[in-house]
């Protein structure tokens, strides 16, 4: 399978049981305090007195991201070194050879995606498992989920059977043009007006 690729998330089948992130964490060795996938909980709604009795309307849904690897990758754009780039299949890396840990793009990217190795002094990101697509299979995180929420494919295939990655608490997708395609979940639209990302400690670098 040529590029560029593109994720696409069910936020409707992901239960948030984080095997995604796990993988990922695995597959690349990450040191403690650095997720390249991180899973957002994002939930609203609350508890009403009714007479006696007390009544809900509680929410609660999960969000799957990584770095979306973007047809115009802000990362790239502010890198005063040029160690991120774009690849011609899409993929977005940080080379660490360049890398000078100034951490602009991890301020640029709208999505959170370059995370900083205090250790190393460098940036670093999802490569969307390039190594595994090299030897054609798909993406670690992908493989991993149990439920099938995660998929990925060509931009071109996502685009045409997935909606935009859109509405709270994702960016304008204008912004950067993510390789990321989103099934809502039911309470998306009410997320918009209520809703909460409730594990920001743990996704927040």
């Amino acid at each position: 399978m040529k590029g560029p690729f593109a994720f696409h998330l069910d936020a409707g089948s992901c239960t948030g049981c984080k095997a995604c992130q796990a993988a990922c964490k695995d597959h690349n060795d990450l040191p403690a305090g650095i997720l390249w996938r991180r899973v957002c909980e994002v939930a609203g709604g609350g508890f009403r007195r009714q007479v006696e009795a007390f009544t809900h309307d509680v929410f609660a849904w999960n969000l799957s991201l990584s770095c979306n690897h973007c047809e115009r990758p802000v990362c790239a754009e502010v890198c005063p070194t040029g160690a991120a780039r774009r690849r011609e299949d899409g993929v977005v890396l940080i080379d660490p050879g360049r890398c000078m840990g100034c951490r602009y793009c991890e301020w640029a990217c709208p999505y959170g995606a370059p995370r900083f190795d205090a250790a190393r002094g460098v940036m670093t990101k999802c490569t969307f498992c390039e190594d595994r697509l090299g030897e054609g299979l798909p993406p670690s995180c992908v493989a991993a989920c149990p439920m099938r929420a995660l998929d990925f494919g060509t931009r071109e295939e996502m685009a045409a059977r997935y909606p935009e990655a859109r509405g709270f608490p994702l960016p304008d997708p204008r912004l950067t043009e993510p390789s990321l395609r989103l099934t809502p979940h039911r309470d998306a639209a009410r997320s918009e007006a209520e809703g909460t990302v409730a594990n920001v400690e743990e996704v927040e670098p």
